[in-house]
């Protein structure tokens, strides 16, 4: 089998206060933390058991969780497994990140970040250092931001900043409605902003959730997606590997990258082709900016 899997555990709790988001300060307790790490190392015994399939991960905390030493561990022992490909997490990138040099070069190269830039949240010179150190060690990452306009010039200024190579993508901002002219001052930063710009219809196409990608939480409840709340099986039991088939989104549309990014009528999979986790294109779209660099105007 070759599956990829998203995992949110527990975890809830973060270290920024984005006001768009629902989870910002949030604390949780020490039972909360220590369940949400025995969740992780069950899950992280899983996969090491499973050495006949193929297996990629995401994680997809609510919280931050590279801020928790269980995190950093089962990241780094995951990659070291012959049978998992991939292994990536969604990060706001606060916390250091030369743990990653402690890893062999082996584990490293299958390691990879989903790195978000919150202007306000953290100084700008730290997170483009973070940035630089990840180039350094030869990790890949992604970089994004959130779509707002008090963040317009930020994203501009990170864009000028990271290296060519590196894809700084746009989210379009929960609930907002782009004019044509606002949309186009974003696809100049992120060429492919067109994608997250409007929610994406998905009633009865097929997409490969419930089939190939699956969600699991930290009781080991397998669903299609994050967004789809009906129940496949258990991880843990086997059970649901009976349910993995082909199958239609119930859902009327499908507004977040995660979850449009599995479709099967959107060419994402060819345009992600070998970082559909970490958000990274095949082939890095160019923004204006940077094709003149590139040709030396």
């Amino acid at each position: 089998m070759d599956l990829t899997i998203l995992y949110r555990g527990p975890l809830a709790s973060c270290d920024y206060d984005c006001p768009y988001c629902p989870f910002a300060k949030r604390r949780d307790s020490r039972e909360q933390l220590r369940a949400d790490r025995a969740a992780l190392e069950r899950f992280t015994a899983w996969v090491a058991a499973q050495t006949g399939d193929r297996i990629s991960v995401l994680f997809t905390p609510w919280g931050e969780g590279l801020v928790r030493s269980w995190y950093r561990r089962a990241i780094v022992e995951l990659a070291g497994l012959a049978q998992v490909r991939r292994v990536a997490i969604q990060t706001n990138l606060s916390g250091r990140t030369r743990w990653l040099a402690e890893a062999p070069a082996a584990a490293r190269e299958r390691i990879a970040l989903w790195c978000t830039y919150h202007p306000g949240q953290t100084p700008y010179e730290r997170f483009l250092g973070r940035c630089a150190e990840l180039r350094d060690l030869g990790v890949r990452h992604s970089v994004g931001i959130v779509g707002l306009d008090a963040h317009l010039e930020e994203a501009r200024r990170l864009r000028a900043a990271l290296a060519d190579e590196v894809y700084l993508w746009v989210n379009a901002a929960e609930g907002h409605t782009y004019t044509d002219e606002e949309a186009d001052r974003w696809t100049v930063i992120d060429p492919l902003f067109p994608y997250s710009r409007h929610p994406h219809r998905s009633a009865g196409l097929p997409c490969r959730t419930g089939e190939s990608v699956i969600s699991v939480d930290g009781e080991g409840t397998v669903r299609r997606c994050h967004f789809v709340r009906a129940e496949l099986g258990n991880l843990y039991d086997g059970s649901y590997r009976r349910a993995l088939r082909p199958r239609a989104c119930p859902l009327a549309v499908c507004d977040c990258h995660i979850g449009y990014v599995h479709l099967e009528t959107l060419p994402l999979y060819d345009v992600f082709a070998g970082g559909v986790l970490e958000r990274v294109p095949a082939t890095l779209p160019l923004s204006p900016a940077a094709a003149t660099r590139s040709r030396g105007d």
